[in-house]
């Protein structure tokens, strides 16, 4: 015995009313999707504009992993400078942040006689420094790679937490460390 209703034979004719409410249902959807897709455009470009492009730095060749990896024991590449100043123009303020009584002094001896011109020499504000670093004003850094390799220090680099007023005049400064 079959159930169903044969085409002809007292089928139910379709609804046009149900064929209406569906259309207006996914014109609806349709409407309501495309109008999310132009805010989410909006607010990309809003996101872009405000906070820059967060790929820009990546596009440039380098990458963010690729400068933290760099600033551990690389010497920073030279900046132009206007004048390469002498040694015996360049002043340099020591600092000792290994704790051992005398290295400051010591080392502004060594200092001195390989013709540079002494600063400040003092305490670190910290004394647990593993490696000795030299840090440069701006404009001096061919000054601060000279010292580095005078001194057989790897660790050069800008300023990096002292204001430069604090250097009384200093172009370079020496942390000693272990």
């Amino acid at each position: 015995m079959d159930l169903l209703p044969l085409a002809g034979a007292g089928a139910a004719a379709p609804n046009p009313l149900r064929a209406m409410d569906d259309l207006r249902w996914r014109t609806a959807a349709i409407v309501v999707t495309v109008i999310a897709a132009l805010e989410f455009v909006a607010l990309a470009g809003a996101g872009v504009a405000i906070f820059g492009n967060p790929l820009a730095s990546g596009l440039g060749g380098t990458g963010t992993a690729k400068a933290a990896a760099t600033r551990k024991h690389v010497v920073s590449r030279p900046l132009p400078t206007k004048t390469t100043l002498t040694r015996a123009q360049t002043e340099v303020m020591v600092l000792n942040g290994n704790g051992q009584a005398g290295a400051a002094a010591a080392a502004s001896r060594q200092l001195r006689g390989l013709g540079y011109v002494i600063g400040k020499v003092g305490d670190a504000a910290r004394m647990d420094y593993a490696q000795s670093l030299i840090m440069y004003r701006p404009g001096y850094a061919a000054e601060g790679l000279r010292l580095g390799r005078d001194l057989h220090v790897r660790i050069v680099s800008p300023l990096d937490g002292m204001h430069p007023n604090r250097l009384h005049g200093a172009h370079l400064v020496l942390i000693l460390g272990a």
